[in-house]
């Protein structure tokens, strides 16, 4: 257990593999207060190799952190688009108002300031706090807890708030002397390229394979412990890409709940069958030409989940605003309407690209 293990001596050894080991990373390359919170914010939920473009073109885009303040939605959303769990952004851009407001627009080199802020928990504070400001302060995420609870075997169910602030509380005391930035990501990164969340850990490459107690015990598949989450609730939906010649048919979401203020394909709940899906384009008073069945398709939200049938509906000339949707040249929704990737799979049927899709990389490949 965690209370009984001897902690101090992971440092040393941790920073060695380190300097060693570490990836190179855009913003470890200048760990600026703005371009550590931005990484921060985009790495939760997200893939590193994925995040690397969108961290380039916000920052470009996005230059200072009065930027991101006055930044129109619309754009910001669109910069985010793909990265998912939009409020991220949202709450990002509330913080930086604050911090225009309050501190000069430039984050405050202080941990229970950072807290302050809207979407700055304890682990985004102390990454913040440590890496940008040196201050030694623990940043607990999921890659942490799951290579402290191993190398001291500890079973507590790491989904409760005592235990990671338990955790917290015992690298507080070992943080290491004008090395806390460098010490917090060590954590991270053998979390996230030796031990390992999914398949088993990369045990020769790492440095506390000497007094690790799950591999001397013999049961990293069981730690860390985690209670199950409540299963999310299944949504079923049907889509509708509607279109002309050259124009779609989206729709704004409400300016609150999931996905709030981005631009979607018409849906309604339930799965339709062709003639139904029919009867309900003429009530949108559009007259259809033809309508082809799309596949199905699912997306993954923290509480719900998406299970989706489409149908692309050729009509009529798109002429005038009906029923309070927006008819958009396709051209146009890749620069200035962001889609939220949940329809991703009816993007592609209109030959629309979301995100990263949008950029190709150097080899002239796309994301």
């Amino acid at each position: 257990m965690l209370e009984n293990f001897p902690l101090e001596k992971i440092v040393e050894p941790l920073l060695e593999w380190f300097s060693q080991n570490a990836r190179s990373l855009p913003w470890r390359e200048h760990p600026a207060p703005y371009e550590v919170w931005v990484s921060e914010i985009m790495l939760q939920q997200t893939r590193v190799e994925a995040v690397k473009p969108y961290f380039a073109r916000f920052l470009k885009a996005l230059p200072t952190i009065k930027d991101l303040a006055g930044c129109p939605e619309e754009q910001l959303l669109k910069l985010w688009e793909g990265l998912g769990y939009y409020n991220r952004v949202r709450n990002m851009q509330a913080a930086a108002r604050t911090v225009v407001e309050e501190y000069g627009g430039a984050l405050p080199a202080d941990y229970q300031k950072l807290l302050k802020l809207k979407g700055i928990g304890s682990y985004t504070a102390g990454a913040i706090a440590s890496i940008a400001y040196q201050i030694p302060v623990p940043a607990v995420d999921g890659n942490v807890l799951r290579v402290i609870t191993r190398v001291s075997a500890d079973t507590s169910d790491i989904m409760k708030q005592s235990v990671r602030s338990k955790v917290e509380q015992a690298l507080l005391g070992i943080m290491p002397k004008g090395r806390a930035g460098a010490f917090n990501q060590a954590l991270m990164e053998l979390g996230a390229t030796v031990c390992l969340p999914n398949g088993a850990p990369l045990c020769a490459s790492c440095p506390w394979q000497a007094f690790c107690q799950a591999k001397e015990q013999g049961i990293w598949q069981e730690i860390p412990v985690k209670s199950k989450a409540k299963p999310r609730r299944i949504e079923e939906k049907t889509v509708f890409v509607i279109r002309d010649g050259e124009k779609v048919v989206l729709h704004k979401r409400p300016s609150k709940g999931l996905l709030a203020g981005m631009y979607e394909f018409p849906n309604i709940q339930g799965h339709l069958s062709e003639e139904e899906a029919l009867q309900w384009v003429k009530a949108q008073k559009l007259s259809p030409i033809r309508i082809q069945k799309l596949g199905e398709a699912k997306h993954i939200f923290s509480h719900v989940e998406w299970h989706m049938a489409g149908y692309a509906v050729r009509v009529d000339e798109l002429a005038e605003n009906k029923s309070g949707m927006l008819f958009v040249e396709i051209k146009e929704t890749e620069s200035d309407y962001p889609i939220p990737s949940a329809f991703r799979a009816y993007t592609e049927y209109m030959e629309m690209r979301l995100g990263n899709e949008r950029f190709p990389d150097p080899s002239g490949r796309t994301e």
